[in-house]
């Protein structure tokens, strides 16, 4: 296959419907093309736009959170104990320096105290979770 061949190959495809297009020769030749279609239609932008709208959206609301997160790195415990209860769940209200979970490190628990006045609206990791420096472990409201 030569270069017009190639060449007009490429402007067939590039005024065809086709998104893509994969062909080999018997003499081992491959070609395979794709269109990336860039062209934004009115319901592209729409939903784009809406996307966009949810997104920032999502962000605000989480900016409204107070964000509790891990000091350290290690392995993440909300009970003293396999079989105690946790420390704090969703719905509790919980003050400054209450202890909210423990991070082993190093096989030593470090008890996490909270740094904020509020209400637990999420726990972000799971028992035994491993988590790294500044990893969220709650959000407060």
């Amino acid at each position: 296959m030569n270069y017009d061949e190639i060449e007009k190959l490429i402007e067939t495809m590039g005024n065809s419907k086709l998104d893509s297009l994969e062909i080999e020769f018997p003499e081992g030749i491959k070609i395979s093309m794709t269109k990336s279609s860039n062209v934004k239609t009115k319901e592209n932008v729409e939903m784009i736009t809406e996307e966009e709208k949810k997104v920032e959206t999502k962000i605000e609301k989480e900016e409204n959170f107070k964000i509790i997160k891990s000091p350290m790195v290690g392995t993440f415990y909300g009970s003293a104990s396999p079989n105690p209860e946790s420390f704090v769940k969703v719905g509790d209200k919980i003050t400054k320096g209450k202890v909210v979970c423990i991070v082993e490190a190093m096989k030593l628990m470090n008890e996490i105290e909270s740094e904020f006045d509020g209400e637990i609206v999420e726990v972000c990791v799971k028992n035994g979770e491993m988590v790294e420096f500044g990893m969220p472990l709650f959000k407060l409201k």
